[in-house]
């Protein structure tokens, strides 16, 4: 039933992009494709997916009949947190870096399904205001239920709680400076900015997304590479949401089109992976037997159990 849901949502917002069928049909797209996306996140989750599915759609049908645009700002943020979450929830452990450069890929592909319902929903917001509620709630939900996946904070160990230390401050510092720059920065050094950033659009297309550079996608290859082995990765994995989210929300720019909206995600996620194998080769340096053998006996022996994509961890 939810992969039906799903596929009829997919091709209800594809027929809208080519502008087939009723002028509503990409709204009923995004209440489907969100509706679904919250049941498979209730299955992950181990919760009731039939309750949230229909409260989901139940907020869908209620924002497109109602047609007021506090219904679509809400609906769309939920729309976005959930696909932020699920799409880190469907990870599964990766032995190999090639294995998690996958997992990274079906993370953004998720999120990019769900990029579609959210803009689905014709959300009239403040695109900053948008994007930082959208992964605090993605960040927040998710952090429940890695607490419970990770083994709670007393799981994490020196090592962990260095890294999840470290990449809270990575994020949070991030997003602060980006603001404060905005905000308060010299007009000289802000303009020299925008000037590069033009620059680099005008040659490249697009530009790669911070965030999701320097903080998701690398946490997302790190953490699938970490939880073949402990558990403890999935604290990592959390802040994945940093791509996942954005991803989901990279089209409600009014500014932003599709051709340019698929180049800041692959420019973000190639960055993202150069330093996520970084983080992988000097968590390894540190940690694995020496030489090409031990890698090799370190990768036989890395097979922590875990359930299947699409069944419930909890």
């Amino acid at each position: 039933m939810l992969a039906l849901g799903l596929l009829a949502g997919i091709a209800a917002l594809v027929a809208h992009r080519m502008e087939l069928g009723p002028a509503r049909l990409d709204q009923a797209g995004g209440v489907l494709v969100a509706s679904t996306y919250t049941a498979a996140l209730a299955v992950r989750a181990g919760g009731r997916p039939v309750v949230f599915g229909v409260l989901a759609l139940l907020l869908g049908v209620a924002t497109v009949v109602l047609d007021l645009a506090f219904l679509r700002a809400g609906a769309a943020v939920l729309a976005a947190v959930v696909t932020g979450v699920l799409a880190v929830m469907l990870t599964v452990p990766a032995v190999r870096f090639r294995q998690a450069v996958r997992e990274a890929v079906i993370a953004t592909l998720v999120a990019g399904v769900g990029a579609f319902a959210v803009v689905g929903l014709r959300p009239q917001v403040a695109l900053e205001r948008f994007e930082y509620l959208s992964l605090a709630l993605a960040f927040g939900l998710v952090t429940i239920l890695v607490y419970r996946l990770g083994a709670g904070l007393h799981g994490l160990g020196r090592r962990g709680a260095v890294v999840v230390l470290g990449g809270s401050l990575v994020l949070a510092g991030s997003l602060a400076y980006a603001e404060l720059l905005r905000r308060y920065g010299p007009t000289d050094a802000v303009d020299s900015i925008f000037e590069g950033a033009r620059w680099v659009r005008a040659r490249a297309g697009a530009l790669p997304r911070p965030l999701e550079v320097l903080v998701g996608v690398p946490a997302l290859l790190w953490g699938t590479h970490m939880r073949a082995r402990r558990r403890q990765g999935w604290w990592l994995c959390a802040f994945g949401v940093a791509a996942t989210a954005s991803v989901a929300t990279t089209l409600v720019n009014p500014a932003t089109g599709l051709p340019e909206a698929l180049l800041i995600t692959g420019y973000s996620l190639g960055l993202g992976v150069l330093l996520g194998y970084a983080a992988i080769r000097l968590d390894l340096l540190f940690t694995a037997p020496r030489g090409r053998r031990g890698r090799r006996a370190e990768e036989r022996a890395a097979l922590r159990p875990e359930p299947s994509r699409f069944a419930r961890l909890l």
